[in-house]
């Protein structure tokens, strides 16, 4: 481990400013994914800046009857909460779909966004990755990648991102409120991401000294059911080969409105709007369900080991929707 300084913000301003102050410095709450990275020597930070306790631990109802969610709460807190499990059961879902109770019970929402890929190279620091040391190559190519992505991949990177709850969110268009040196703004989480380009180094659209200070979910009418729905290759402790968010509404068997959302298959949570296209105004069955994914993953590059994936998605997605459509 190497030397690093810790500091605890009093406030949101305080944590602006350390953070600002060094492009090496880290925000540090749960610090689930951040201390393991720490440990293998991806991650160097010379200043750890503690906002696990900024007054960012509450989840309300907004004006116009959506859901602001403080980037202090933590995952175990926000799956139960009354408002997501009446609501948004697709959010529940997800978290309760990742990762142990324990590390629940730590993780926060901001982190859970701005979790690290799992892809073995970029945690392994004798081999090659461009995201971890632009330049250096990506072993995952021509490696083991059997878990990494079929879609938005570059030449410079194919790791995926890990986050359930990211993809939950992004099928919600959900936002993100952030705060950092030029002030605050918003933005869709769909935003928040990057696919990898030459810039694969860069996971999100962040900048230095900018924190995520709540996830804002929008108001959905009654008519709205949702779901999360998950392939790993084990039930505990594992990231999802592929998963699927879905949002549908549904008048008289026709498809009112859809929102769906992949995950374990990019470098960010992939909004599947051809699909949602081709679904909104068709019948509520599995052969426009079966369509629509089709020529959602048309857009696939699997690389050697990551065919499976293909077919895989596009049977999940029409479960997903199918289970959703059979709801009373």
């Amino acid at each position: 481990m190497k030397p690093f300084r810790y500091e605890r913000a009093a406030d949101a301003a305080g944590a602006v400013a350390l953070l600002a102050g060094s492009p090496r410095a880290r925000a540090l709450a749960g610090g689930t994914n951040l201390v393991d990275l720490m440990r293998l020597g991806v991650e160097e930070p010379d200043l750890l800046v503690d906002v696990s306790r900024l007054p960012w631990d509450q989840v309300h109802e907004t004006d116009g009857g959506g859901v602001l969610i403080g980037a202090a709460v933590r995952n175990s807190d926000l799956a139960v909460h009354p408002l997501i499990r009446e609501r948004y059961p697709v959010v529940g879902q997800a978290l309760l779909g990742g990762a142990s109770s324990q590390l629940r019970n730590l993780a926060t929402v901001g982190g859970n966004l701005l979790q690290r890929t799992r892809c073995l190279y970029f945690q392994d620091v004798a081999k090659p990755c461009n995201k971890r040391q632009p330049g250096s190559g990506c072993a995952a190519r021509d490696g083991e990648h059997h878990g990494l992505a079929i879609l938005g991949w570059s030449d410079a990177c194919v790791a995926t991102h890990p986050s359930d709850m990211a993809v939950a969110l992004a099928a919600l268009d959900a936002r993100v409120h952030v705060t950092g040196p030029p002030g605050d703004r918003s933005f869709g989480v769909v935003d928040l991401h990057r696919l990898p380009g030459e810039e694969p180094q860069r996971d999100t659209i962040l900048e230095q000294g900018e924190l995520i200070a709540a996830v804002e979910l929008p108001a959905l009418s009654p008519g709205w059911r949702s779901g999360y729905l998950k392939v790993r290759e084990r039930a505990s402790f594992s990231f999802a080969l592929v998963s699927v968010a879905a949002a549908l509404d549904i008048a008289d068997g026709t498809v009112r409105d859809v929102r769906l959302a992949l995950g374990g298959v990019a470098h960010k949570p992939w909004r599947a709007t051809r699909a949602e296209e081709l679904l909104r105004g068709a019948p509520a069955g599995e052969d426009a369900f079966g369509h629509a994914a089709d020529e959602e993953l048309a857009q696939a590059r699997p690389l050697r080991d990551t065919a499976f994936k293909v077919p895989l998605a596009r049977n999940l997605i029409v479960r997903a929707l199918a289970e959703l459509a059979a709801r009373p």
